[in-house]
């Protein structure tokens, strides 16, 4: 997010973000949701565009800046981050935004991602997870499931899969949220929060790659599942879900669970708190699942407001000019 805007800014439209390049993914493909999304909720956003940056790395996700009408740069595999990182410091009127996938962000460019969440820079992070390599046809990916069997994986993943969310928190992220690329209401609503934030935000968007891993995310889309599945985070509401609100999520010295409302007694269920300090409880509950299978988390996990590493960086070097005379 930039500074707060007091001088009044020119009225968009959502055709005001619409380049004119041709949108070329895959039909069907969860980008073209997300991007919709994203068009939609800039006019509220109240952001002169020409203070707004897109910034990418490698894969479809990352082809963000050609159709979004602002400023942008499409850079190199992983490094969208620190690219990124130079660009907010050096103009901190600048808004910022990344655009990433789970290949481009948690493997080549796991260390930069990890590091600007750390040092908390002005940087609003759209982490696509589809689970897979779409750009490269089909390989598995940092997020890919034990036993996903791929071109590079013929007999099944091997490898543990990084839960993005957790990671991020790990990371001590003062901004954390998770959406599904179908519903376009709560992804702008996760979007105008993470702009707000002060400091580096991470929306992580669980986005349909309907050619190479289609339906990955089933139990949190199909209308005879997502109700049982999708555990809404409200900041100071409690965690409960299901069609009838008959699910809750309890936080004990085990960490976070779901239960049975009428069993653990509604005095018992979690009371989500985004603004905690402590991100270990954010960290339980997005330990409550390892991918989008059965009940998940969806919504703001951390939002808290902690030293911004550009507003230090100008105070140091006020400081040492001070000194200078």
């Amino acid at each position: 997010m930039a500074e707060t805007n007091t001088k009044e800014t020119k009225k968009y439209s959502r055709m005001d973000f619409v380049s004119d390049q041709a949108v070329r993914w895959c039909p069907g493909c969860g980008d073209y949701a997300v991007l919709s999304q994203t068009q939609k909720v800039f006019p509220d956003l109240n952001i002169d565009k020409e203070n707004i940056v897109f910034i990418s790395g490698i894969g479809c996700s990352s082809r963000f800046p050609y159709y979004m009408n602002t400023y942008g740069m499409h850079t190199i595999h992983g490094r969208a981050p620190a690219i990124a990182t130079g660009i907010a410091l050096a103009n901190p009127e600048l808004t910022v935004w990344v655009v990433t996938g789970d290949g481009d962000a948690l493997s080549i460019g796991g260390n930069h991602l990890i590091h600007a969440l750390r040092r908390n820079v002005n940087l609003n992070i759209i982490l696509f997870n589809n689970q897979i390599y779409g750009l490269t046809k089909g390989q598995y990916s940092p997020t890919s499931e034990v036993g996903k069997r791929t071109k590079t994986s013929p007999m099944g993943s091997i490898d543990r899969p990084f839960n993005p969310v957790s990671l991020a928190l790990g990371a001590e992220g003062s901004f954390v949220a998770r959406s599904i690329d179908m519903d376009r209401t709560h992804t702008m609503s996760m979007l105008k929060a993470m702009y707000e934030h002060q400091g580096t935000g991470l929306l992580e968007v669980y986005q349909n790659c309907n050619v190479f891993n289609d339906k990955a995310f089933l139990d949190l889309t199909d209308k005879g599942s997502r109700d049982a599945n999708r555990i809404w985070l409200e900041d100071g509401e409690p965690i409960v879900f299901g069609a009838d609100a008959e699910y809750g999520v309890v936080v004990d010295g085990e960490g976070a669970r779901v239960v049975e409302v009428a069993k653990a007694g509604h005095r018992n269920i979690h009371v989500h708190d985004a603004s905690a300090a402590n991100p270990a409880v954010a960290f339980a509950l997005s330990r409550l699942s390892y991918g989008p299978y059965g009940p998940t988390p969806l919504g703001v996990f951390r939002n808290v407001e902690v030293p911004n590493y550009g507003h230090e960086m100008e105070r140091q070097i006020a400081e040492a000019q001070a000194k200078q005379g």
